[in-house]
């Protein structure tokens, strides 16, 4: 294997495994920011050493023994942690004990403890948005911290502080590795699953850049539902995320046209829709819907992904079916933004005076003030009623409120599309 090959294989087997591989370290030295440095130590190591040795057989086993001798040395070399030193030989003694004695089965369960708690700990709520996505993104994505500035338009020094601080204050607090009570689970869950869907929504419309989408942050994002949703098969709302991020992803492939300009949904050629992620979609609602949580934020989301997934041409879309499930998000989980999903909905299944109706209701609500898709929802429904010199007026105002350059190009280019066309009200 050359040398370049070995090196996208330790990139493959980095992303796969250091997740695991620091959830396991956090749990026996009990410190998430000495967990990962003992991580990465043992990555340097294989940069070094499988160049010339070869990728081992089983490469997040030898990743994971390097990692706990680098731990037992630093511990060593630092006397006042001689009884602490003790304790993790008897701990690493006792699991060597017991995977003889079954297989490594225990090894293997431990793991998936370890992973949730990584995942809780990432999303604390002492932390800010913004470092939670950072840290979420570097101890379970496996992203270098210059490669999540890249996915969210922020300077690398940036992240580098949010990631720095975020572990300061897991010290500074001395917020133990362990799974949160029954208390404070659901409350944490949330955070989670709110951390993980904002990564998806980055990569599935990008808020600001060139690109109309970003595809690995949708893959990274969808990757840790699926590994939340093995590791709390009971939580529907798990599966109704995941549900949500499979159904949104099935369309990716059709979303940006052969310059990477975008193609909204109704005029996306359905053909090149991935229908195994279809499927599998609509087998993690059938699993929400079963656990009782067919009412969740996320799972009525999912439906109405379903409902457009079902649909194979624009025209045979229910909306109406897709209206009644946004009456049911808005009062479940009331806000401006789900407001202006709804008038959408409405103004396709009962006209655009419908939805216009609400929009306009909408243009006062202060967390909508300088949200691009507000003029641009009203802009669409004027020109649907050939209200044109006033959507045109809003195609310009979304154009320049939008810090997408494909989104404010394409609206740019439906406002020059209505420039010929005279007002017929």
């Amino acid at each position: 294997m050359t040398v370049p090959a070995i090196q996208r294989t330790i990139d493959a087997v980095w992303r796969i495994e250091s997740a695991r591989l620091i959830a396991a370290l956090a749990r026996l030295v009990g410190d998430v920011g000495l967990a990962e440095d003992l991580a990465q130590d043992a990555l340097v190591a294989a940069l070094e050493q499988w160049p010339d040795e070869g990728v081992p057989e089983r490469p997040g086993a030898w990743l994971m023994t390097v990692a706990k001798r680098r731990a037992i040395d630093r511990i060593r070399r630092d006397q006042v942690s001689a009884r602490k030193y003790a304790e993790l030989g008897r701990q690493l003694e006792a699991e060597q004990d017991q995977a003889a004695v079954d297989g490594g089965q225990t090894i293997v369960d431990d793991a998936g403890d370890d992973l949730l708690r990584l995942i809780f700990i990432a999303c604390h709520l002492a932390f800010s948005t913004e470092a939670r996505v950072a840290l979420t993104l570097r101890l379970l994505g496996g992203l270098t911290t210059a490669e999540i500035g890249r996915a969210f338009l922020t300077p690398e020094s940036t992240i580098a502080q949010r990631i720095v601080r975020a572990k300061r204050t897991l010290a500074a607090a001395n917020i133990p590795f362990e799974l949160p009570d029954a208390a404070a689970r659901n409350a944490r869950l949330s955070a989670v699953l709110a951390v993980i869907y904002l990564i998806f929504n980055e990569g599935y419309a990008a808020t600001a850049g060139e690109a109309w989408i970003r595809p690995d942050l949708c893959e990274d994002a969808l990757r840790l539902g699926r590994i939340l949703a093995e590791l709390t098969p009971r939580e529907p709302e798990v599966h109704g995320l995941v549900a949500l991020m499979e159904l949104q992803t099935s369309r990716l492939r059709a979303r940006p046209g052969p310059a990477g300009e975008p193609i909204l949904l109704l005029d996306q050629n359905s053909a090149r829709w991935d229908y195994l992620l279809i499927q599998r979609g609509l087998a993690a609602l059938q699993r929400a819907e079963k656990l009782g949580g067919a009412h969740g934020p996320y799972a009525l989301q999912a439906a109405i992904a379903a409902c457009h997934a079902r649909a194979r041409t624009a025209e045979a879309t229910d909306w109406q079916q897709i209206a009644a499930l946004y009456d049911a998000l808005a009062q479940l989980t009331p806000s401006p933004i789900v407001e202006l999903n709804r008038a959408v909905a409405l103004g396709m299944a009962y006209g655009p005076a419908v939805g216009l109706e609400l929009v306009d209701l909408l243009n006062t609500e202060p967390a909508l003030a300088g949200y691009h898709l507000l003029p641009s929802v009203r802009s669409d429904l004027l020109a649907r009623l050939g209200r044109n010199e006033e959507a045109r007026a809003e195609f310009a105002r979304a154009a320049a409120l939008t810090q997408n350059a494909r989104e404010r190009d394409l609206l740019l280019a439906r406002l020059h599309a209505l420039d010929a066309a005279p007002d017929s009200r």
